[in-house]
């Protein structure tokens, strides 16, 4: 793997930011004192003081079910469920489903998918590389102004201007999705050469969040999936949930 892979500590850690969740209108609940629990590397999942939960938000179950940290009540919350812990080092703490509540907010910026996790980067960084997408030996897009995204634990991404892709090869499709560091996706493309249609290869940000704004109304193609050579140079396709 040449990126570097997630950190994941042994155990909890402090979150230092006021988390909220909002569901059916109002606050459900609002704390300063989460703490950051890593059930698999990507990312962390918010552990919520159970003191800082509105008043008839959760309600026991009588099941019970055991993580590998622990043992917990299973209760109803929200739109789905969570888990509260009484005893061993998150005694007192609940976990949400994340679609258990209609939304997040770390301070007063909603959070999208999952938490963030404190131990990643993502940056975007301006390139004079030369970058080009081919499929089938169709090239479909080819730049020397490209936006590299570089996101811990996942290979570089490159974002290429609409003007360097050639959308006679890119079909438009309706999916959609989320990114807790980037936002919202306003489009997805498939691209079709003369053996095959491949489905949702492509992705654009119209407004993505303020650190990553270099890449609005860019495109980028997942390098799993498509030949990448950069400067000349073929790029081997990296092995990624996504792949």
């Amino acid at each position: 793997m040449s990126y570097p892979e997630p950190i994941v500590p042994a155990g909890p850690v402090p979150v230092p930011r006021r988390i909220r969740a909002l569901h059916d209108g109002k606050f459900v609940l609002d704390t300063q004192n989460a703490v950051y629990v890593w059930e698999f590397p990507p990312y962390p999942q918010y552990y919520l003081p159970v003191a800082d939960i509105a008043d008839g938000v959760l309600t026991d179950t009588g099941e019970t079910r055991t993580f590998h940290h622990g043992e917990a009540r299973v209760m109803q919350a929200g739109s789905g469920t969570a888990w509260q812990y009484d005893q061993g080092e998150l005694a007192g703490l609940v976990r949400f489903e994340w679609d258990a509540v209609d939304a997040w907010f770390e301070e007063d910026e909603e959070v999208f998918v999952h938490p963030r996790n404190p131990y990643a980067r993502v940056d975007a960084v301006k390139s004079g590389r030369q970058v080009q997408v081919s499929l089938d030996g169709v090239v479909v897009a080819d730049s020397t102004s490209t936006v590299i995204v570089f996101e811990t634990g996942l290979p570089p991404r490159y974002y290429f201007p609409r003007t360097a892709v050639t959308f006679a090869h890119l079909e438009p499709t309706d999916t959609a999705t989320s990114c807790p560091y980037k936002g919202n996706t306003s489009q997805y493309w498939s691209i079709r050469t003369d053996k095959a249609l491949y489905d949702d290869l492509a992705w654009s940000y119209d407004f993505p969040t303020a650190p990553l704004l270099p890449v609005a109304n860019h495109i980028a193609f997942f390098n799993e999936k498509v030949d990448l050579t950069v400067d000349g140079v073929a790029v081997d396709r990296p092995v990624t949930p996504f792949s």
